[in-house]
């Protein structure tokens, strides 16, 4: 393969996995100094690829590089890329879909049967000499009497729903995307988004952030929901208005939260949510796994091997681009 020109944005990954496997196949790849405009603009002349973890790619940014024809993320989400600009441009976005679905699922049910069983709730008291299961968590819940509404039903989405099934919850989908004999295969009943927010003893989100989906999860929809109602986010921050939630939660109008991701990460140290025992935390690690950490740049990396050599694989999120790129 001829060496193209690939720009490494950023990553927070151990090593040089990325530039490793494309370098591998013969293309030439370099790190930028910083995530920064000037930086990309810089090195911008011959990139014909980026690829991107957390770093903003505007329009502007896709301008500064007139050779360039895909952008690759380190990631599910890519909601950092302005894919409308890559479109308009010519460019293909492609991300890596399927590096974490079992992760993020399992990370998801596990958050959910944590504030179901009142885990967290039932260790404090066992610490503190207390031995008596109605006193510590008089609101564990029975799976078959718990409705669980999921928002979203793609790749983790689906997951999430099949394996609460198998559990025993009732569980709503709203996702109007989705097949509602998709959903009628798996156990679950489809849903509206406001139905399925005011039903829910658990609501977990698993959708796209764009637009449209950031703050789903507002005042207006958190005055909905029931008293006794947790919210599970492992998707993205933005999809819930945190300040929203904490007044929630100080209210009483719903009764936890457990949540992977935030609007600012790392979560600020003066953050209100870490000093509540109401909310689980944990440190954007839905992801994580031995395995996943190994796949997910090599993934990232073969959508440019793929792209660069003529495929234009399945991770292709904006298949316009195609056609603006061959002038039609």
């Amino acid at each position: 393969m001829t060496a193209s020109r690939v720009l490494v944005t950023d990553c927070d990954l151990p090593g040089t996995p990325v530039e490793d496997a494309l370098s591998a196949a013969g293309i030439d790849a370099a790190r930028a100094a910083e995530a920064t405009p000037d930086v990309f603009a810089d090195a911008g002349a011959e990139v014909e690829a980026l690829v991107v973890q957390w770093a903003r790619i505007t329009g502007e940014v896709m301008d500064t590089m007139p050779k360039l024809r895909i952008i690759s993320r380190l990631g599910i989400g890519y909601d950092m890329i302005d894919v409308d600009a890559a479109t308009a441009r010519g460019i293909a976005v492609a991300n890596t879909p399927s590096y974490c679905i079992e992760e993020v699922a399992a990370h998801t049910v596990a958050m959910i049967m944590a504030e179901a069983r009142g885990l967290a709730s039932y260790d404090r008291a066992v610490r503190e000499g207390t031995w008596r299961a109605v006193d510590a968590r008089p609101a564990a819940v029975r799976p078959s009497a718990t409705t669980v509404s999921v928002l979203g039903f793609g790749r983790i989405g689906s997951l999430v729903a099949r394996s609460l099934r198998g559990i025993g919850f009732r569980v709503l989908v709203a996702d109007p995307y989705a097949s509602v004999d998709a959903i009628a295969a798996a156990g679950c009943e489809a849903a509206t988004i406001a139905d399925a927010v005011a039903a829910a003893d658990v609501l977990t989100l698993h959708v796209p952030l764009t637009a449209e989906t950031h703050h789903l999860i507002d005042a207006a929809a958190l005055a909905t929901m029931r008293a006794g109602a947790v919210i599970v986010n492992t998707c993205r921050g933005p999809l819930v208005d945190e300040d929203a939630l904490v007044a929630a939660l100080d209210a009483g109008t719903i009764a936890g939260a457990a949540l992977d991701v935030f609007a600012a990460e790392p979560l600020p140290t003066e953050s209100v949510l870490r000093g509540r025992d109401d909310v689980l935390l944990t440190p954007h690690a839905a992801w994580y796994s031995p395995e996943a950490l190994v796949d997910l740049p090599i993934h990232a990396a073969q959508n440019v091997i793929d792209f660069l050599s003529g495929s234009a694989g399945a991770a292709i999120v904006n298949r316009d681009y195609a056609r603006v790129a061959a002038g039609n």
